[in-house]
């Protein structure tokens, strides 16, 4: 419960913080610069070894410290000694190689160039959070190995404490520019700045935690040997997983910066691509990513004892009790996208009309968190076998539909309406990808997850959530005679969100939806 509610806090404080960068920075091309260059670094660290920190070390932890006669501690040390050293050397190549890797993002045309320089400026001061994401991650997962799920949980919010605050002076110490030729050095520098202090007080926020739980961190460079071979042996399939991901994430986003470079006061790039994405995945975060923190190592011993019927009992029940959550949430996207993009995004520098594609890529996201939401917990079971090169192929093939079908809806697609079809894209894609998904896992555990117990729980949400989303909907659209503006947009959508609530509560009751009873923990 202590990780939910970090988890909680940390999203609603990010939230807060996305509602103000939007504000400061609009949703149209001045705003994706920024955000292009913010994408550099996650993007980079992820492929530098962030995947593989994140679904092979920590059965690698795990198995260590219940197998080795230190308890894994020296095993640790090693670890986090190469992590280091990775992320130190990659952290200065990247900032060194700043222009070149923009250039994989966004074009660099004649009429374009002040926004091309911009976000290579951006990146130089961004660039060091590959080293503090890196940081943060690995003494997250030396904490997770020894089941102390909560400080990775609550720290995050320090960073987005820090952004509320930059973007509160930003908008209220100075004048804020509308276009990418207008934005000041000054302006620049605390946007640079700031940002990458919130992600470095992030991680360094871990080190006494991890201290206190028992771990001191010792540089120890005897690598040879020791078992770190394997670790490594089983990234090469985690890394090309990432690779993957990424080349779909580079050609998305230059497809919609392209289309911000075309139409840049309309809010229909990769800005508003972004931010729809951000609300959207909200409760994939809140859900989903905490019942799997905290059975990852559950499920690696399960499988380490040759416990498999337990591991399929846990992802039957992850499956179906973040379903409870997952499947209303996706339908309250598709129903009122459009009046969540106005309520939260339409201040300051954008209006009402810039965030109106917004709200339409959010509704084309919608439905897609519910593959994407079973899809990640799905390939939990894969690495709690240690089986990391399945999901490569899972991640290959899903980029490449997601690639495809960005190309066509950017080939064929007008620059207002092309972002909101890759959005929709991305949810096809991720309907692709958990059908073969769930083929191969049934392959791997020698049965099915359950007795088709998933299948009926998700068909009755779907009985309970649709409806529900209609009402909700219609409800919305009958308040929006009340007028325009903040407070009648907050009613609507208000009424709109109350009315799905208590009809899919209704509903489910009706259906007899037990997984509702058991939503804030697993027994």
């Amino acid at each position: 419960m202590l990780m939910a509610v970090g988890t909680v806090v940390s999203r609603a404080t990010g939230l807060i913080r996305q509602v103000l960068q939007a504000a400061a920075l609009g949703t149209g091309l001045l705003a994706s610069t920024y955000n292009t260059a913010n994408t550099v670094p996650t993007s980079l660290y992820t492929l530098l070894i962030g995947g593989a920190l994140n679904a092979v070390l920590v059965p690698q932890l795990v198995r260590a410290r219940t197998t080795q006669p230190d308890g894994g501690r020296a095993y640790e040390q090693r670890l986090v000694t190469l992590v280091v050293c990775v992320l130190g050397a990659g952290t200065a190549l990247a900032v060194w190689a700043a222009p070149r890797i923009v250039g994989l993002y966004m074009r660099d045309a004649p009429d374009s160039h002040a926004a091309f320089a911009l976000t290579v400026t951006f990146a130089r001061f961004l660039l060091p959070q590959i080293f503090f994401y890196g940081l943060f991650s690995i003494y997250g997962q030396v904490l997770n190995a020894r089941e102390k799920f909560g400080a990775m949980m609550w720290t995050p919010v320090l960073n987005n404490l820090v952004l509320v605050v930059m973007f509160g002076a930003y908008l209220g110490l100075m004048t804020v520019p509308g276009r990418v030729e207008d934005i000041t050095a000054d302006q620049v520098r605390l946007l640079g700045i700031g940002t990458t202090a919130g992600i470095a007080l992030q991680a360094l926020a871990l080190i006494p935690f991890a201290r206190a739980a028992g771990f001191r961190f010792r540089p120890r460079f005897d690598w040879r040997g020791t078992g770190l071979g394997k670790s490594v042996h089983a990234a090469k399939w985690t890394l090309l997983f990432v690779l993957a991901n990424q080349v779909a994430l580079t050609v998305v986003t230059n497809y919609a910066n392209a289309a911000d470079q075309e139409l840049p006061q309309a809010g229909a790039g990769y800005s508003a691509y972004t931010y729809a994405q951000t609300i959207w995945m909200l409760p994939q975060s809140i859900v989903t990513v905490s019942l799997v923190t905290a059975l990852l190592p559950r499920m690696s011993r399960a499988v380490a004892e040759g416990r498999v019927p337990d591991l399929r009992a846990d992802l039957s029940r992850a499956l179906r009790i973040s379903g409870v959550v997952i499947v209303p949430a996706a339908f309250l996207f598709l129903a009122l996208g459009p009046q969540v993009a106005s309520l939260l995004f339409a201040h300051g520098s954008a209006d009402a009309a810039s965030t109106r594609p917004l709200g339409y890529m959010l509704r084309a996201f919608g439905l897609g968190l519910i593959p994407f939401s079973a899809q990640y917990l799905l390939l939990r079971g894969f690495y709690a076998f240690e089986d990391t090169r399945t999901p490569f192929f899972m991640a290959a093939w899903i980029a490449g539909v997601n690639i495809a079908l960005a190309t066509a809806c950017h080939a064929l697609l007008p620059a207002r309406w092309a972002v909101v079809g890759m959005a929709g894209a991305y949810t096809l894609s991720y309907v692709a990808g958990l059908a073969l998904t769930a083929r191969l896992l049934r392959r791997r555990l020698g049965s099915r997850i359950d007795d088709g117990g998933v299948w009926r729980t998700y068909g009755k949400l779907f009985c309970a959530a649709g409806p529900a989303a209609g009402l909700g909907w219609g409800t919305a659209r009958a308040c929006a005679d009340l007028g325009s503006g903040p407070w009648p947009a907050a009613i609507a959508l208000a009424a709109g969100v109350l009315t799905t609530a208590v009809g899919y509560l209704l509903l489910a009751r009706l259906l007899k939806i037990s997984e509702l009873r058991r939503l804030p923990g697993m027994r």
